[in-house]
């Protein structure tokens, strides 16, 4: 047995539900205390610590993931990383910044755009997730489509595992053919493999001025013709997709009025660049084709930032807006060209078994990335509304499969989806899995439960 180190240690009841739990809420948090290392250092000497006492830990960053990666439902000990904030380097010749891990993404954008620079990896909670949490689940967001996932944009990593040692990964290079990337192995691990506490991170010069289309579809059909039209006309950023239910919710919640006339099951954000205005003209001449050939019914196209910002508020703020339903969400994603076949079968299967369930449909089309978000009845105990939701879940998986997909884009598997891994992992990656786990972690001291069964 051996003292806990001289670190931050909250044991309060409202702090360890408060650091007990993401944005799920599908379990009780019961952490035995929240831990606040300040250092890589610290964070060693926690994982020895609890090496020697059989502790187990739980990373924890902003808390915004949405699968129960961060939960601590069973005495463990939790790591928050918000006090690790330094921003210890800002290469502008790379260019690159090299931040702790709790610093805020929201934060590394506003470095970066001061320096006259861009971090392009942006989300809705991007402002309250922390770069650790980021990297360990390989976020995504809504400009994925040009920019590509958090892994695209990771230089290197310094990572405290499960034996407490210090792996600084990568170092920043941007070529480096050494051997295997163990930087990237990391990223995505749901912090089972180790504790990230350093990041590089890549930024690059800013997009030129971008303008958005709000288009509002004839049926689901029309998004796959609507998508490759517009990206032959256009330098697209984002093609983000949301259903009718989503524009009645985010109305609900903001008190606004929709800004398209025309009632349309399926709508779509579309942000392209526009530098000088330049796009104007061809956006136009690409919506006014769509409507000729019936695939689009209306839309309105942006004529300043704050215009721009108001369109894309009705594809942000549907999280928020279904956050009071509890929703059972199931983060998919298929091949962009399979997008309208998987999504007609899904909505097919969905609406046979569970009819009165409201679902709120919404993703990054232009990535083959959908949400599926399963609304709780007021009425309904959240134990049933899970319990039922979960009933449905092998059919839904199947279905990916049968579609070639996954069952986890952008938020990880955590406890939600862990033990329906096997339905986008065969055997045999599974069985790599467990064991870089006993590699990095043989005591499984880290994030205990996660991914892995």
């Amino acid at each position: 047995m051996s003292a806990f180190p001289d670190i931050e240690t909250l044991t309060d009841a409202e702090s360890r539900l408060h650091y007990g739990r993401d944005w799920t809420r599908f379990w009780t948090p019961a952490p035995e205390r929240v831990v606040f290392p300040r250092s890589t250092e610290d964070v060693v000497a926690l994982v020895r610590w609890a090496g020697s006492n059989n502790r187990k830990l739980v990373p924890s960053g902003g808390r915004t993931g949405l699968s129960g990666g961060a939960v601590a439902a069973a005495g463990e000990v939790v790591v928050s990383l918000e006090k690790m904030r330094r921003q210890i380097e800002l290469d502008a010749v790379e260019p690159s910044l090299t931040v702790e891990a709790g610093v805020p993404v929201g934060e590394v954008q506003r470095t970066a755009a001061e320096a006259g620079l861009y971090y392009p990896v942006d989300w809705a909670a991007a402002g309250s997730s922390q770069v650790g949490g980021s990297i360990a689940t390989n976020a995504g967001g809504i400009r994925v489509l040009r920019y590509g996932m958090t892994r695209n944009w990771v230089r290197g990593l310094v990572v405290v595992d499960g034996r407490g040692r210090v792996l600084r990964l990568n170092r920043g290079l941007v070529k480096n053919n050494a051997g295997p990337d163990l930087c990237q192995l990391m990223v995505g691990s749901e912090g089972v493999l180790g504790i990230v506490t350093e990041a590089t991170l890549g930024l690059t010069r800013p997009p030129p001025a971008q303008s958005v289309l709000l288009l509002a579809f004839a049926d689901l059909s029309a998004l796959m013709p609507a998508l490759a039209a517009l990206r032959n006309a256009l330098s697209l950023s984002a093609f983000e997709f949301f259903d009718r239910r989503s524009v009645a919710r985010v109305a609900a919640h903001t008190g606004s009025s929709f800004p398209l006339a025309e009632q349309a099951d399926f709508h779509a954000v579309v942000e392209f660049d526009d530098p000088d205005g330049a796009g104007q003209d061809k956006a136009l001449e690409a919506f006014e084709s769509l409507v000729e050939d019936g695939h689009v019914i209306d839309g309105i196209l942006s004529q300043s930032d704050a215009q721009a910002a108001e369109l894309w508020r009705w594809r942000e703020a549907i999280t928020e807006s279904i956050a009071p339903c509890t929703p059972y969400k199931n983060d998919l994603s298929v091949r962009v060209s399979r997008v309208p076949r998987f999504l007609q079968a899904l909505e097919a299967l969905v609406g046979r078994y569970y009819p009165a369930f409201e679902v709120v449909w919404f993703g990054h089309i232009g990535d083959g990335n959908l949400h599926m978000n399963i609304l709780c009845p007021e009425a309904m105990d959240v134990a049933d509304f899970r319990a039922a939701c979960e009933g449905l879940s092998p059919r839904v998986f199947e279905l990916v499969r049968e579609h070639g997909g996954s069952i986890s884009a952008e938020h990880g598997v955590g406890l939600l989806k862990r033990d329906y891994l096997h339905y986008c992992r065969d055997a045999a990656e599974i069985d790599a899995l467990h064991g870089l786990k006993a590699l990095f972690d043989p005591a499984g001291l880290l994030n205990p439960g996660k991914l892995l069964a």
